[in-house]
């Protein structure tokens, strides 16, 4: 029979790894997207900003993924079927509308937009310890910086319109 004290440690560690799988998942989802969102850009410049993304969210998915190891879970391995759905839904879109760069931008924030928002709410329902909360907020960080860089690059996209 476990002690409350164990029970709650357990309680916390199970929590602490849902949240990171939640995160990985994520991270999954975005990546897979911005390679989508390549595939559906015209211009080089865009093209080799949505690879850099695209690498940018394959390396938070490997952090997070040795932070669930290292508290001797095994992590996810895929992204979630919403994002796979919606996927889909963006190759059926741009079969029948023909995808623009201006189209792709906006995806790309509105999808930066739902990472940042999930990165702050796990952050803010949560205690997480320091180097856990560290290596998150370090990683909202950089998907902030993207948003704005994304909402830049959506302007000089207009003015080439």
């Amino acid at each position: 029979m476990k002690t409350t004290l164990e029970e709650a440690k357990q309680e916390n560690h199970k929590n602490l790894v849902s949240n990171l799988q939640g995160l990985l998942e994520k991270n999954y989802d975005a990546e897979l997207g911005f390679k989508n969102a390549l595939l559906n850009a015209e211009s080089p410049l865009l093209k080799t900003y949505l690879k850099k993304q695209s690498a940018q969210r394959a390396r938070f998915a490997t952090e997070l993924d040795n932070q669930i190891r290292s508290l001797n879970e095994t992590p996810i391995e895929s992204g979630s079927v919403t994002g796979s759905l919606h996927r889909t839904w963006m190759d059926i879109k741009n079969t029948f509308t023909g995808e623009n760069d201006e189209a792709v931008l906006e995806e790309c924030i509105r999808g930066e937009k739902a990472s940042v928002n999930a990165y702050q709410e796990t952050l803010k329902e949560n205690n997480f310890p320091p180097q856990i909360s560290s290596l998150l907020t370090k990683q909202a960080d950089e998907i902030n910086k993207t948003l704005s860089s994304v909402k830049r690059l959506e302007d000089v996209t207009d003015a080439w319109s």
